[in-house]
């Protein structure tokens, strides 16, 4: 492992050493084990920089040799062992040499694509010393640690501060002169309304504990005038109380860690689809008919399919369900009554 200028270098074996150290039996079991003392290290920079940039490097040779980290880390198993190892982690995460992550979202992948250290650690037949592995890849201790996920590496968020961002949210959204939301946030909207009354939900609907889109529905509509602003980021008025929100970034890390990604390319579709930039300013009634006339259906905005042989499992472009279809086109239809108005659609400004 090596610390950079707000970044961290490792070897892909590293991170799985990092994650068994959390499955092993007791504090003297870790202590006791010298790759463990790598792993602690490593598992204290991610806790207390959850979204750091992490590059994985190890020994490819050839065209990656540019990022070669050297032997100085090698295990005790051999030279043609720590080099298989780390490019079999690398071939499981669909990664190359020289990738880099944020930690969260690499964590993430990691612990969806290897569950189990077998077939990579260790070998269930072992064809001579040198490829005898590492013995403590039968120990279950890197099952065990993934089995503890993402929140025993980086500490969720505390539930009080959930509770005080949900009220407060929750009580600008009610009083604000004019609301803020990430633009495909409008078509969340628009499909959670379609779905719970799909369901047989009366109005009004009952809010979520972890976000505000039932408290934004009900201001537009109980005030179809207030303007609303295009938002980038995880705008804090839909997402403050949601357990994977990053305040101090404004981020959003669900999706593998990467909800910011994959989410940045769905506003700005729909940005495209309207006619939008970021900071434009409508009022809400304007803007939902706008939505409806130019969105019909969320088929191939949300809904999309992941390049050709990608594996879904630990995909930072994840997709919608083909129900969120259905769905937002019930609310569609739900919502433009409620949303007509005399005259032209209004323009953004």
């Amino acid at each position: 492992m090596t610390r950079g200028s707000g970044s961290l270098q490792v070897r892909p074996y590293q991170l799985m050493c990092a994650v068994c150290s959390l499955g092993a039996g007791n504090a003297g079991e870790v202590a006791a084990h010298p790759r463990y003392a790598m792993a602690k290290a490593i598992l204290a920079t991610l806790a207390a920089q959850p979204d750091v940039p992490v590059t994985l490097r190890c020994q490819a040779g050839h065209i990656y040799a540019y990022q070669d980290p050297g032997t100085d880390e090698d295990t005790p198993e051999g030279s043609e062992y720590n080099r298989k190892r780390d490019l079999d982690i690398l071939q499981r995460l669909d990664l190359v040499p020289g990738a880099t992550l944020p930690a969260r979202t690499l964590l993430m992948r990691l612990l969806s694509r290897i569950p189990v250290a077998m077939g990579i650690c260790g070998y269930r037949e072992v064809s001579s010393e040198a490829w005898r592995g590492c013995a403590r890849a039968t120990s279950g201790s890197y099952e065990r640690g993934v089995a503890r996920g993402i929140d025993a590496i980086i500490p969720p968020r505390d539930e009080d501060e959930m509770e005080r961002q949900k009220r407060e949210s929750g009580q600008a959204i009610c009083s604000a002169e004019a609301l803020t939301i990430r633009p495909h946030i409008l078509l969340c909207n628009v499909c959670h309304f379609g779905g719970r009354l799909l369901r047989g939900e009366a109005l009004p609907l009952t809010p979520i504990v972890e976000d505000n889109v039932v408290e934004f529905l009900e201001r537009v509509l109980n005030d179809p005038d207030v303007p609303v602003v295009m938002a980038r980021g995880a705008d804090p008025m839909i997402c403050a109380p949601c357990p994977r929100w990053v305040p101090e970034a404004r981020a959003c890390t669900n999706v593998t860690g990467s909800g910011g990604l994959a989410n940045e390319k769905r506003d700005l579709d729909v940005l495209q689809r309207l006619g939008l930039t970021y900071g434009a300013r409508m009022h809400a009634a304007d803007l939902y008919r706008l939505v409806f006339a130019r969105i019909p259906t969320v088929a191939d905005i949300c809904v999309r399919d992941n390049p050709a042989g990608a594996d879904r499992q630990g995909s930072v472009w994840d997709s919608c369900d083909y129900q969120a279809i259905r769905t937002y086109e019930a609310g569609r239809l739900l919502l433009m009554g409620r949303f007509e108005r005399q005259g032209s659609v209004g323009e953004a400004h």
